[in-house]
């Protein structure tokens, strides 16, 4: 019997939410914590590392924050508490209102693109400031496609202590999702940043999280030449603009580039624990 070929970017979603449930509970535990904190936005990619946190360290070692601004819809905090009901965890609300309005008014002309990014850095103040109380990890939720198109806020939504999304792309993401019981209406909605009414993730990008995945997977897993990609139907159009946006966002996807002058150098020669001794 001929075995059936499954699309590139279908998973055992099994063994890859028992292998990532590990990997937190490895990485978590042997720098010495044994809880994690993780901002709960009412989207997709929160809930999933929400429902890995609890399968790897349980319900009373997850701690979940909502971060509403005055603007956010409020389907976000409705989905957020939803998603913490599902997983048996109490939804902390901490409102970065008054925090984004001091800074907002003493510069009126500020864009909605800065806010946005301010937003996110104001989040990341609320989550590490509860890592030092609680104590506990920040755990990330940027997924594969979304750091590779440079989608998140450097020092905002991309900072974490460990990530563990960041390998599975958007539509993985989903897969594992209902895998987990991640409830419906949140794997179902149209992606947002929640940065102004009726902003979707999509219609940022330009194209569908399917026809983007697609192509990312055979432009950076399987190496295909672009003759190869637009052999296989892809858009020229599409296929440049992708690339241009992995170029212009590398630099978020690394720590910052220091100078090489000694012998080892941390961000080049000084990468795992075994240097210095774990």
């Amino acid at each position: 019997m001929t075995p059936i070929e499954l699309h590139p970017l279908h998973l055992n979603p099994e063994l890859t939410s028992q292998f990532l449930a590990l990997f937190i509970r490895e990485e978590v535990r042997k720098v010495g914590f044994q809880k994690v904190v993780l901002g709960l936005s009412g989207g997709i990619d929160s809930a999933l590392a929400v429902a890995l946190a609890v399968k790897a360290l349980g319900p009373e070692n997850v701690h979940v924050i909502g971060m509403p601004y005055k603007t956010s819809n409020p389907q976000s905090l409705t989905h957020a508490e939803l998603c913490a009901e599902a997983f048996g965890l109490e939804l902390e609300v901490d409102e970065i209102t008054p925090m984004g309005d001091a800074y907002f008014d003493r510069h009126p002309g500020i864009t909605a693109h800065r806010k946005g990014n301010v937003m996110a850095r104001l989040r990341m103040i609320t989550l590490f400031d509860a890592s030092a109380a609680l104590p506990a990890l920040v755990l990330g939720t940027s997924n594969k496609t979304e750091l590779l198109l440079g989608y998140g806020t450097l020092h905002g939504d991309l900072a974490s202590a460990l990530n563990p999304l960041g390998d599975l792309y958007k539509t993985q993401v989903r897969q594992l999702s209902r895998h987990l019981g991640v409830p419906e209406p949140i794997i179902t909605k149209a992606p947002s940043a929640d940065l102004y009414e009726g902003q979707t993730d999509e219609q940022d990008l330009g194209y569908t999280y399917e026809e983007v995945d697609r192509l990312l997977h055979v432009l950076v897993d399987e190496r295909r030449t672009d003759a190869q990609i637009v052999a296989m139907g892809f858009d020229t159009s599409m296929l440049e603009s992708v690339k241009g946006r992995i170029r212009r966002n590398h630099f978020k996807r690394k720590p910052p580039i220091l100078p090489k002058l000694s012998a080892r150098t941390l961000d080049k020669d000084f990468h795992y624990m075994r240097d210095w001794g774990v």
